[in-house]
């Protein structure tokens, strides 16, 4: 079938997105097509354009965060109907490989080729200018349509909007787990969360869940400090200096018990403050997508060792979509979850370059590119 996409031809150039007429093939084995609702708007797209995340191919179909209406199913897909409500995940997860079978599906070894430029089998669905494009994360939901592997897919009730629930397959359970799981927050806990965007938010969310006593968010822009108020935190500033002094004058100079890194861009200097405002024994965990060929960190290793502290790095937060999306889904129907406060702003996707420099500049928790009906 025929329709539009948003498209990177030239990666790491910041040479935006093309907006243009793109094929789709049908569904092959284990497959299905979907319409799109909605896609929500991540800096990992934008970190292809920058080159944070460097490519050697391309053109690349952008959008990892979407959901959907199954259309059509291909071969030998099980457990899921033509008329499913679904919320594609970022990775996917086979349930097999031996990530899988331990509990963590957010490592599971088939997201390893999610920017190898072709579909979970090695060829291509998507088709522009005469050659084979490559998706985002096998999805590449910078389009009103996609085909996807059923093991991207989550099915969730018909009653969840799909506009908001497009968020859960990526920035939302990434948040929310890099509390819930990855720093294993607890009650009455102090918590710092240095960044509130579309992940940070949510990293709010799961520590208020998670019955955390202080929570102290630190963002450059006054929009995000108010809203954070709003998800959870209990104090917000600007900067990492105000973020340390506040830490020590509330926790009588020993340090937040958790401090959680959901930056844009995490750059390697971020580290070594956000480990000092942590308590001995505590835990720095790291969300943020780094640039890739960074190395360089500058870091107290001797104190940081000597302090029993711990440095967890985590992938989706530690979550496990099968289990985490409809529980999120769930929350959200019960009121106990907030989904429709995150959409700052709405766009068409003629409008997607329009919705990355608002992501840029900070004036969005979330854009959400909607889909017509």
């Amino acid at each position: 079938m025929k329709t539009i996409g948003a498209l990177i031809w030239e990666p790491g150039t910041r040479s935006g997105w093309s907006v243009e007429e793109i094929e789709i093939d049908p569904p092959k084995s284990r497959e299905v097509r979907i319409k799109l609702a909605a896609s929500g708007i991540c800096h990992s797209d934008d970190h292809v354009d920058t080159g944070d995340i460097p490519l050697d191919w391309a053109p690349i179909i952008g959008g990892h965060e979407g959901a959907g209406v199954i259309e059509e199913l291909g071969p030998d897909v099980t457990g899921f109907e033509v008329g499913d409500h679904v919320v594609l995940s970022f990775l996917p997860s086979c349930g097999h490989c031996q990530m899988c079978t331990v509990g963590r599906s957010n490592m599971c070894e088939m997201g390893a080729g999610v920017l190898a430029g072709f579909a979970p089998d090695g060829t291509h669905r998507v088709h522009a200018r005469g050659q084979g494009v490559g998706p985002f994360s096998f999805l590449g939901t910078f389009s009103p349509y996609l085909v996807a592997n059923i093991d991207s897919c989550v099915k969730i009730g018909k009653d969840i909007p799909l506009d908001k629930a497009a968020l859960i397959g990526c920035g939302v359970p990434t948040g929310w787990g890099s509390s819930v799981y990855a720093a294993e927050v607890t009650l009455g806990e102090t918590v710092v969360i240095i960044g509130t965007g579309g992940v940070g938010m949510n990293a709010v969310q799961g520590a208020r869940h998670k019955g955390a006593k202080t929570i102290i968010t630190v963002d450059p822009v006054e929009y995000k400090r108010d809203q954070a108020k709003l998800f959870g935190a209990t104090h917000s500033v600007e900067n990492l200096d105000q973020a340390k002094e506040l830490v020590d004058s509330l926790t009588n100079g020993q340090g937040a018990d958790k401090v959680i890194i959901t930056v844009d861009i995490a750059y390697g200097h971020l580290l070594n403050p956000a480990q000092e405002m942590t308590r001995r024994g505590g835990t720095l965990v790291l969300t943020s997508a780094a640039p890739v060929t960074q190395r360089d960190v500058p870091f107290d290793l001797f104190t940081f060792a000597m302090s029993g502290k711990r440095l967890q790095g985590t992938l989706y937060g530690t979550t496990t979509a099968r289990r985490d999306i409809p529980l999120i889904a769930d929350m959200y129907r019960r009121g106990e979850f907030m989904l429709d406060e995150l959409v700052t702003k709405t766009y068409k996707l003629e409008q997607i370059n329009e919705a990355i420099k608002d992501m840029r500049d900070g004036k969005n928790i979330r854009g959400v590119i909607m889909y017509d009906e």
